[in-house]
């Protein structure tokens, strides 16, 4: 069995998503897919269903009533794929912001230099950011940087969505306990794990935004993770948090 799969969430991306699969299954690696399916109305469901008869062992769906979050569609296929056995999971974006040649080298980093989290960091080697209006930049640098300072992470890109995980670390944290749905599920991970004592990894990335396609950020996300972090830093005073195994 292929032991990388990446799980994709879409929306309304009848634009990219056949893309995205196809360059996936043309690296050099093998990867599996994930796609949850927020019950797209342009189509995007489908899109997939055809592609499903091509690579009938390596694309997967589920399918979902409504657009229910970022966070609770990863924490869908996070629960799917440890149950399939999976030992490497990843999170990447349908639009091609995160360049799925990099999925290699998220991968290298946890399976070969010890990172249990690899992270695509937009921050880590300065700003790695295209085709964003520079406000959008600085209000992104900008927040990292406040979660990073409040919440202790070791960590330049906080809110970063470009991720592969150790399946310890999913079995490791309680995935029903976790309470964000927008940018702040992505820090409250990020910092659950940090807290459980795995290792995280920052992996230079170049984030590019969407050409094609309609962008979900708004304000309200960015919101969510400027208190949310608080919320979290505050609860870990009074939290006792289950630690990784000793000579993993």
């Amino acid at each position: 069995m292929n032991d990388s799969i990446v799980i994709i969430p879409t929306y309304n991306e009848k634009e990219n998503i056949e893309k995205i699969i196809r360059k996936t299954f043309a690296l050099p690696k093998s990867f599996n897919i994930l796609v949850i399916e927020d019950g797209s109305p342009d189509g995007t469901g489908q899109i997939v269903k055809n592609l499903q008869n091509e690579f009938p062992n390596r694309l997967f769906m589920i399918e979902r009533k409504g657009k229910l979050g970022l966070g609770t569609a990863y924490i869908t296929g996070f629960k799917w794929t440890l149950q399939q056995g999976y030992e490497y999971i990843f999170e990447m974006d349908a639009d091609f912001s995160h360049n799925p040649d990099d999925l290699i080298r998220l991968h290298a980093a946890c399976s070969e230099e010890g990172a249990d989290i690899a992270i695509g960091s937009r921050y880590i080697t300065g700003v790695n950011v295209v085709n964003w209006p520079v406000s959008r930049v600085l209000l992104s640098y900008f927040a990292s940087k406040y979660v990073q300072f409040v919440s202790g992470l070791k960590i330049h890109d906080t809110t970063a969505g470009f991720k592969c995980y150790r399946r310890e670390v999913l079995e490791t944290i309680d995935l029903n306990k976790i309470k964000f749905k927008g940018y702040a599920f992505q820090v409250e991970m990020k910092y659950i794990a940090y807290k459980c004592g795995f290792q995280l990894k920052e992996i230079p990335i170049i984030f590019i935004n969407r050409e094609k396609g309609t962008s979900k950020m708004n304000g309200s996300i960015f919101n969510e993770a400027l208190f949310g972090v608080i919320q979290l830093k505050w609860h870990s005073l009074f939290h006792k948090y289950p630690q990784k195994k000793a000579n993993e």
